[in-house]
């Protein structure tokens, strides 16, 4: 099993994930496909060992265990994957403090994004 990062991370990209994941397989995109990669954080599935500190790291509630993606984000498990097909496109990124959401901040991604979860 592997973890997924969803639409939820869309240009919200907080790393605190990034900082805590002890093989380093969470990536940002660098190259210029942004419709092929949207500004978003991506697990690289072939190295993730399945630990789930990133999960509870994300603010944005944005990381899922693949078998546990909300239908609403399974084109988001397909697209962590493509990683694989540009792995020279992506680095893990450098990790900048970011504020952290609101929970109302968090609501209205959910609602932008159709998910009720």
């Amino acid at each position: 099993m592997t973890w997924v990062i969803t639409s939820l991370c869309r240009d919200c990209v907080d790393q605190s994930c990034v900082q805590v994941c002890p093989v380093d397989c969470i990536y940002a995109y660098t190259g210029d496909d942004a419709e092929t990669f949207p500004n978003q954080l991506y697990i690289d599935p072939e190295e993730c060992i399945d630990c789930s500190v990133c999960e509870p790291e994300c603010p944005w509630e944005a990381i899922f265990q693949d078998e546990q993606v909300p239908e609403i984000f399974q084109d988001d498990t397909t697209l962590n994957a493509k990683i694989l097909d540009a792995k020279d496109q992506f680095e893990v990124p450098e990790v900048e403090e970011l504020p952290t959401p609101t929970p109302e901040q968090v609501a209205k991604n959910k609602e932008k994004w159709g998910f009720t979860g």
